[in-house]
């Protein structure tokens, strides 16, 4: 079976094992493909994370706009390899059509597809206006310290233009380019800990115990309306994921409770604004408290504009399809790149089976993107 050469691509970086943050010379392949194509390379190899930068300029020696590819080759544990049909890291496509592995839709499908249809557009349009770059890290399923984020700090240190970037996540719900995400709630999680006196259950009144006392302030904080959100948003959410209390005896008043929480939170609020309403209603109960606070990325929001409406117009003339740009789901190296002052866009395949055992994506549908990619660089940059 000969395959497209997306899907020729796609294999060869499925079958290097990736899981983060190890890169597994995924990254060294897409370089030799992009340094044909003329694009000056920098890897950056932060602390154990790969990542590089690249960047081609165009007719205008890169004054125009600049428009980035952005994306991980990592790639999230396996999980038990005999509960996989196909072994995760052998790349087939099954006589359904699917391409089977592990990255195959989050997210090496997509960096395939972006550098196929970089090379063609390249091949099609050399002396095209501004720049074409690339930002890809290693360590965007892991703690996310040392990949995009840290590449960003280094561009904005030099003053870097970045205009417009499609990330390739898988977007997608049901049919490749029904979805679009133009932005992510920010996430913003926190370590309370309560303190109480620790004590005999037989004897309360020499205790005092934190979780009796913290009960009715968790409660107000988890029926709070934070805002109603808007167009783009739902209204922020707040929820409690773990809760400990207790030494393990059954006839001990614990002297501390410790509950992690996190907001995902839409513009309509600021971390500064929810941190000072948890501090009044945890006040309001009398609490001896203390909160660590973890800001995971702030909400970022794509106007329509340039790269949506190109994006948009992409996606119908190729799938004959409208597409609904969202801002659902968790969070995204998107975060990051929002903060250079740049209109972001996730567009990938179908998300159905990310993160799963048996992952897969439908085939066809990544040279369907392949081809959306391509024209939004036509649109864009020809």
């Amino acid at each position: 079976m000969s395959l497209s050469p997306t899907l020729a691509l796609a294999c060869e970086l499925i079958r290097r094992p990736s899981v983060t943050p190890v890169d597994a010379d995924c990254q060294q392949l897409m370089m030799q493909r992009l340094a044909a194509c003329g694009f000056a390379l920098e890897p950056m190899r932060i602390e154990e994370v790969d990542n590089f930068w690249a960047r081609r300029a165009g007719r205008d020696g890169g004054e125009g706009p600049v428009l980035c590819f952005a994306g991980h080759t990592d790639v999230v544990p396996t999980g038990p390899t005999q509960a996989w049909q196909h072994q995760p890291f052998e790349a087939l496509i099954d006589a359904d059509g699917m391409l089977c592995g592990r990255g195959a839709a989050d997210m090496k499908g997509s960096l395939a597809s972006m550098i196929i249809a970089t090379e063609r557009f390249v091949a099609d349009h050399p002396n095209h206006r501004g720049s074409i770059a690339y930002l890809i890290t290693s360590d965007e399923e892991g703690p996310a310290q040392h990949g995009t984020k840290a590449v960003v700090e280094r561009l904005k240190v030099r003053n870097e233009r970045l205009d417009w970037c499609i990330v390739g996540e898988p977007s997608s719900t049901t049919l490749v380019g029904d979805m679009v995400k133009n932005g992510r709630r920010g996430s913003l999680g926190a370590t309370l800990k309560v303190r109480g006196v620790q004590g005999h259950v037989a004897y309360p009144h020499l205790a005092k115990n934190p979780i009796h006392l913290a009960a009715p302030a968790l409660a107000e904080l988890a029926a709070e309306h934070w805002d109603d959100g808007n167009d783009y948003f739902p209204p922020t959410s707040f929820q409690i994921s773990n809760i400990n209390g207790g030494t393990g005896a059954t006839n001990v008043i614990p002297g501390e409770l410790v509950v992690i929480f996190n907001f995902r939170f839409s513009t309509e609020s600021t971390v500064e604004g929810l941190q000072q309403r948890v501090a009044a209603i945890l006040d309001k109960h009398g609490l001896d408290w203390h909160i660590d606070w973890a800001l995971s990325g702030l909400p970022f929001l794509t106007q329509p504009g340039e790269l949506l409406d190109a994006v948009a117009a992409s996606i119908k003339a190729v799938t004959g399809r409208e597409t609904t740009p969202s801002t659902s789901g968790g969070t995204s190296d998107g975060r990051f790149i929002a903060t250079m002052g740049t209109q972001v866009v996730e567009l990938g395949p179908v998300n159905a089976t990310i993160h799963q055992v048996n992952e897969r994506v439908l085939a066809s549908d990544l040279d369907l993107l392949t081809e959306i990619y391509y024209q939004t660089l036509v649109r864009l940059l020809a």
